[in-house]
C-alpha cells in the first residue's frame, strides 16, 4: 500500500505540471503572433497528451495536485514577464525531464520531452538574437562598473586617504568609466554595422541584370563568393535571371539577421553608459552616506558581491547555463580584481606611511 501510495503521488505531481507546463506555453502563445504563435501552441497540445497519460493511469485517483515550485514559477513569470527569460527557463527545465528513468512514462514521452527542449531553445535563440546587442552592452556596463569601481573605491580607500577623497575618487571613476564605456560602444558597434552594410549586396547590381547574357555571365559566381557550391550557385542565378531580381535576403547573403544581431549603436551606447553607472554606483553609496573605513568597505564588498551573484545568475539563466555556476564566476572574477587592487592600496599606504 505504502508503494502504491507514493505511486500515486508521483503520477499526480506529474500530471500537476503536464498541466502547468501547457499553461506555461499557452500564456507565452497569447503575447506572440504567427509562427511562433503557433508552435508555442503546438507544445501545449503535446504537454495534453502526456496529462492524458498520466489521467489514464491514476483513473479515480486523478484529483488535483500541486505542481513542483519551478513549474509555478515558470507559469508566474509567462503570465508577467517577457518571453525571453521564460523560455530560457523553460529550456533548462525541459532538459531535467525525469520520464528517462521512469518506467510508468512511455519511450516516445521522454523523446517528446527532449525535442520539446529543442524547439524551445530554437525559440530562445530567437529572442537572444533580437537583444543580443543591448543585452551585451548591459551586461558588460553593468560588471564593469562593478568590478572597477570597487577595485578603485578599494585601493584608494586602503591608502588611508580621508573617505571625502575616497567618495569623489569613485565619482570621478563612474563619470569617466561610463563616458568610456559608452563612447567605446557606440564606436564598436557602429564599425561592426559598417563592415557588414560593406559586405551586403550592391543595390546599383540590380540594374545591370536586365542587360546580362543569359548563357554568358558571371552571376554564379557571386553566388559561389557567397560560399554555395558550383552546382547550388549555378541553380540560384537561373533563378535570380528568371525572375530579374536581385535577393538581398538570401540565407547565404551577409544580411538582416546578423545585423539584428548585432543591435543599435545608440541602444548599445545608452545602455552601456546607463549600465556601467548604475554597477559603478553600488561601491560609492556606503560613502555617500557617510560610512568610513572598515565598515564602508565591508558594505561595498557586501553590495557589490550581491549585485554580481545577481547579474551572473541573469546571464546564466538567459544562455540556458547553470545560473549558479555563472554567479559564482561573476563573484570570484569580481572580487579577485577588487582584493589585488585592494592589497596593492595597502602596500602604498604602508609605504607612504
Amino acid at each position: 500500500m505504502i508503494g502504491r501510495a507514493a505511486q500515486i503521488r508521483r503520477w499526480r505531481k506529474y500530471l500537476a505540471d503536464e498541466r502547468a507546463e501547457a499553461a506555461v506555453y499557452r500564456e507565452l502563445a497569447d503575447r506572440k503572433t504567427g509562427e511562433e504563435r503557433a508552435i508555442l501552441l503546438g507544445l501545449a497540445d503535446a504537454e495534453g497528451r502526456h496529462e492524458a497519460h498520466w489521467l489514464a493511469l491514476l483513473g479515480d485517483d486523478a484529483r488535483p495536485a500541486r505542481s513542483d515550485l519551478r513549474t509555478r514559477v515558470l507559469v508566474f513569470l509567462a503570465r508577467r514577464f517577457g518571453s525571453l527569460f521564460v523560455l530560457a527557463l523553460a529550456q533548462r527545465a525541459e532538459a531535467r525531464s525525469p520520464y528517462d528513468d521512469d518506467a510508468d512514462a512511455t519511450d516516445t514521452m521522454a523523446a517528446d520531452e527532449r525535442i520539446h527542449g529543442e524547439v524551445v531553445r530554437a525559440l530562445a535563440a530567437r529572442g537572444r538574437t533580437r537583444v543580443a546587442g543591448s543585452f551585451r552592452a548591459a551586461v558588460f556596463g553593468a560588471n564593469d562598473g562593478l568590478v572597477s569601481n570597487l577595485a578603485l573605491v578599494l585601493g584608494i580607500g586602503a591608502t588611508g586617504v580621508p573617505a571625502v577623497t575616497v567618495l569623489f575618487t569613485g565619482i570621478a571613476g563612474l563619470l569617466a568609466g561610463a563616458l568610456s564605456m559608452g563612447a567605446g560602444e557606440y564606436v564598436s558597434v557602429r564599425s561592426q554595422r559598417e563592415l557588414l552594410e560593406a559586405s551586403r549586396p550592391d543595390p546599383e547590381s540590380q540594374r545591370a541584370l536586365a542587360h546580362l547574357d543569359v548563357d554568358a555571365n558571371e552571376l554564379a559566381l557571386v553566388y559561389r563568393a557567397r560560399g554555395m557550391s558550383e552546382a547550388d550557385a549555378t541553380a540560384q542565378a537561373a533563378r535570380v535571371l528568371a525572375t530579374n531580381r536581385l535577393e538581398d535576403d538570401d540565407p547565404d547573403a551577409v544580411g538582416a539577421d546578423q545585423r539584428e544581431a548585432v543591435g543599435s549603436a545608440w541602444s548599445a551606447a545608452i545602455s552601456s553608459f546607463c549600465f556601467f553607472a548604475s554597477g559603478a554606483l553600488i561601491p560609492v553609496l556606503p560613502y555617500l552616506f557617510g560610512a568610513t573605513g572598515l565598515t564602508a568597505v565591508v558594505i561595498a564588498a557586501t553590495s557589490v558581491g550581491l549585485a554580481l551573484l545577481g547579474t551572473g545568475a541573469v546571464v546564466g539563466v538567459l544562455s540556458g547555463a547553470s545560473p549558479l555556476k555563472r554567479a559564482l564566476r561573476q563573484l570570484a572574477i569580481g572580487f579577485g580584481a577588487a582584493s589585488a587592487t585592494y592589497a596593492l592600496g595597502l602596500l602604498f599606504g604602508a609605504a607612504l606611511g
